[in-house]
């Protein structure tokens, strides 16, 4: 059985897709397990040596920071954390995002300076691998201290306490851990600041929604060339000339990419009446572009962050610093989070305005692309429907990392609303997907009043296989099951029929 080993080598994107996808259980590394043993070992002695302050260890938190805790009451401070923090509310994370939580938690845990035992990461590592799924609330993190709030809730399984999915259903985590044969764990000093501190909410949601955004990105393009192609588009603004003087590198690659799916097609190579397209045909390398390039820049901060250390105080045991500072502050990922949102809103936008082209009657097609309008409304409501969900993402799109909120008593003056920011992208990336499933589906009935022209063969297999989910209509039916299975087509697509 593979098993992933987690250590100090880069965790990448492809990395986190394979263990996703292929289910597999994940283990320390001997170097992780030296370095985690290595720091509780110096935070130990450390203590056995002075007493002076150090914030979160022998201090309480936040604005509490002046007040010191005694050696005898150090476990018990960090449990108080972790109980009083879980605070969570609204809507429970989904179950994907929270194994993704775990396993960036651990993974930022293994590189040693966050003070924790050994056993407390090897117990997170048994959630994972068992498939013991904490429950955790989408609100309550303000992005800076931590995802302090869904963070709590992860860590409460530990002690015995909070609720868990296991085997298919909700339960208390006391009777999960009974089932094993499993004592609650006894935080030692920093243990509980060391889970709860940390930016693996934002980071997991983020980290899901970027994989759904590379595949989402590959798809806009696909079905804009079938749409161009239903549409009697041209050609000609694809010319890599016309790109190569502009320099932005997902302009030059989205061109590349149109000319790639349309090779060898008889539509898009035949005379045309017309001059020039619509926007949002001729445009599509420049916006679709313009969002590649988002989304590559989002790719490189969320790399930066799932390899990185968020918690706080950090601990450098051979350079004997124990250092307060700010590592958990998610601005690098709430600015981020709305760039990504804003890219993917319009990948949105634009396929809707491609809907709607179809529609217009315009070009040798039927209007709302029925044999017979008025006697038919044809596909006239289901781009009111990507018209609704468009408005909703411009909505959704307004910045949450603008905004800041006083916690703590002003000891936490400036906070990066990340968290909010990211289940609002996550929200984008799940109504972008049935943007671009309407468009697909009005884009191939739209194709068979082309017949008998062909379009690609790459578009001829796409749209064959649509079929055997999606019929084409000739008179009015009910629309919402459709609108379904053309999302869950997608969906089911393969890598290698999206990424031509």
């Amino acid at each position: 059985m593979e098993v992933y080993k987690i250590s100090s080598s880069e965790l990448t994107f492809q990395a986190l897709e394979h263990i996703r996808e292929k289910k597999l259980k994940i283990a320390l590394s001997d170097e992780a397990k030296n370095a985690i043993g290595k720091c509780r070992v110096y935070l130990d002695k450390k203590f056995e040596t002075q007493n002076t302050p150090i914030y979160g260890i022998n201090t309480g938190f936040g604005s509490l920071y002046d007040h010191r805790i005694s050696p005898e009451q150090l476990n018990t401070l960090q449990e108080n954390l972790v109980k009083s923090h879980a605070c969570g509310c609204g809507e429970e994370v989904p179950v994907a995002v929270i194994r993704m939580m775990l396993l960036l938690k651990i993974q930022s845990l293994s590189y040693g300076h966050s003070g924790v035992q050994l056993s407390t990461v090897e117990r997170l590592i048994d959630f994972f691998n068992r498939d013991i799924i904490p429950v955790v609330y989408q609100m309550g993190s303000l992005g800076a201290s931590g995802d302090l709030a869904p963070l709590a809730h992860l860590s409460l399984p530990l002690l015995g306490l909070g609720e868990v999915y296991f085997e298919g259903r909700k339960t208390g985590s006391a009777e999960v851990l009974k089932h094993f044969g499993w004592s609650p764990l006894q935080l030692k000093s920093k243990e509980g600041l060391a889970l709860l501190n940390g930016t693996q909410f934002m980071s997991a949601f983020g980290v899901i929604t970027l994989m759904k955004a590379f595949r989402l990105s590959a798809l806009a393009d696909l079905i804009s060339a079938v749409s161009l192609e239903a549409f009697d588009g041209r050609i000609e603004p694809f010319n890599d000339l016309v790109h190569q003087i502009r320099h932005h590198k997902g302009q030059i690659d989205t061109a590349a990419r149109i000319r790639k799916i349309l090779k060898d097609s008889e539509l898009i190579h035949r005379d045309k009446v017309h001059v020039q397209d619509p926007y949002s045909f001729r445009c599509i390398p420049q916006v679709h572009g313009a969002s590649k390039d988002a989304i590559a820049f989002v790719a490189h901060t969320f790399s930066c962050e799932i390899n990185a250390v968020t918690d706080n105080p950090t601990i450098f045991p051979d350079e004997d610093l124990i250092i307060s500072g700010g590592n958990f502050h998610g601005q690098p990922l709430a600015l981020a989070l709305d760039n990504l949102a804003i890219a993917l809103a319009e990948l949105g936008n634009i396929s809707e305005r491609r809907t709607y082209q179809l529609l217009s009657g315009k070009r040798g097609l039927p209007p709302f692309l029925v044999a017979e309008p008025g006697l038919n409304s044809g596909f006239m409501i289901p781009q009111y429907t990507a018209a609704s969900i468009v408005s909703q993402n411009k909505q959704l799109c307004s910045p949450a990392s603008v905004d800041s909120i006083e916690s703590s008593q002003g000891q936490e003056d400036h906070v990066s609303m990340g968290a909010n920011a990211a289940t609002k992208c996550y929200k984008v990336a799940e109504n972008l997907e049935n943007i671009l499933a309407i468009e697909l589906f009005n884009a191939a009935q739209a194709l068979e009043f082309r017949r008998p022209a062909t379009s690609s063969p790459a578009i001829e297999k796409l749209i064959k296989e649509y079929r055997s989910c999606v019929p084409f209509l000739d008179n009015d039916t009910v629309m919402y099951p459709l609108i379904r299975k053309s999302a869950e087509f997608l969906r089911n697509l393969k890598n290698e029929q999206i990424y031509l």
